[in-house]
């Protein structure tokens, strides 16, 4: 399997690379084999040469200038996604995928993969715990969410919202789901603090069951979490 660790140095605001370092942790301990290229500004892509693409939030001008760049390879990356492989996209990463941002910075166009309008203001963050329901598991998962942006028009969101901040105010759902496209503001990082959703991201892109019996520590980690943000 080839992976790709896009903008790994722009976009890894929350220690993001730690959700790549548990993919491929889960897929090693299963006798898998893998690679992972970095890339960033200043690369030329090729991004069906991969099997799975991950790209991780960063600071809203980080944002912009990923955004610039991957915007040479909006086709390559729409064509991607609609063959039906493998990305996650954590934290600001996926508001670039929209059809704009309405930024402090300034009017953005998205790379209009996705038919959602991005909403940004630099007076107020907001953030919040977070337990999500996912309608692929049984289990809630957790993590943290620190954003300044509402999103607008996204029809299948990845995850309802059972505690903390949704895409925006009206609505109950929170990131993105196409195929196998999955994008979450959920931060923390999300693979690390849910290893069953760590599983089920890494069973699809290997095709089997895998085992996690190398994570038990962070099932314990997840089991305290869930419990202390209920109380």
């Amino acid at each position: 399997m080839k992976i790709l660790h896009l903008y790994h140095d722009l976009m890894n605001l929350y220690g993001d690379y730690a959700n790549l370092s548990a993919l491929c942790r889960i897929l090693e301990t299963n006798g898998l084999e893998y690679t992972v290229h970095k890339q960033s500004l200043g690369y030329e892509l090729s991004l069906n040469d991969y099997d799975f693409i991950y790209v991780g939030s960063g600071t809203e001008q980080n944002q912009k200038l990923a955004l610039e760049h991957l915007t040479e390879y909006k086709e390559e990356l729409k064509e991607y996604i609609e063959s039906g492989k493998m990305a996650l996209f954590t934290g600001n990463s996926f508001e670039m995928l929209g059809k704009s941002i309405n930024s402090f910075l300034g009017d953005f166009e998205g790379l209009g993969i996705f038919d959602f309008a991005t909403i940004e203001q630099n007076k107020t963050r907001t953030t919040a715990d977070a337990i999500f329901t996912f309608g692929e598991l049984e289990t809630e998962l957790v993590g943290f969410i620190n954003k300044c942006s509402e999103i607008n028009g996204i029809e299948t969101p990845l995850f309802s919202v059972t505690k903390g901040l949704a895409n925006n105010k009206q609505d109950g759902g929170e990131g993105i789901v196409s195929g196998n496209f999955f994008g979450t503001h959920l931060t923390g990082p999300v693979l690390v603090k849910n290893p069953h959703f760590l599983k089920y991201i890494a069973e699809k892109l290997a095709g089997k069951k895998l085992s996690t019996d190398a994570f038990e520590n962070e099932k314990k980690g997840f089991e305290i979490t869930l419990k202390n943000l209920k109380q």
